[in-house]
């Protein structure tokens, strides 16, 4: 069973950055296309960032230009780096695939006070 460990979270003043990691048990996952996802408090998960085994990304128009999605196959690892942090980017954020899920992780709270 494949296991996603992020991390790199914490609590970080408006206009702040942070890069999140998040490791992958099993290469074979990280062929697939993956994503950051982040849910809110009382809000729905969503889809922020999204990067192909190619390379390709995709981003949700609330985050385009700030966050920057990337990944390492050599050691299993995805990262988000996100800059100019504002408020409503406080969430807990979460990695997966795209069309083929895994188990969620724990995930890890960004929290951007204003």
């Amino acid at each position: 069973q494949v296991q996603l460990v992020e991390s790199g979270g914490g609590l970080v003043q408006a206009g702040g950055s942070l890069r999140l990691s998040c490791v992958v048990s099993d290469s074979r996952f990280m062929f697939n296309t993956m994503g950051w996802y982040r849910q809110a408090p009382g809000k729905q998960r969503e889809l922020v960032a999204s990067i192909t085994s190619g390379g390709g990304t995709n981003y949700a128009d609330s985050v385009k230009g700030r966050f920057t999605i990337s990944r390492d196959g050599a050691i299993n690892t995805m990262y988000l780096h996100m800059n100019n942090l504002r408020p409503e980017d406080t969430a807990v954020y979460y990695c997966n695939g795209f069309l083929t899920l895994a188990s969620w992780g724990q995930g890890t709270q960004v929290t951007v006070s204003s």
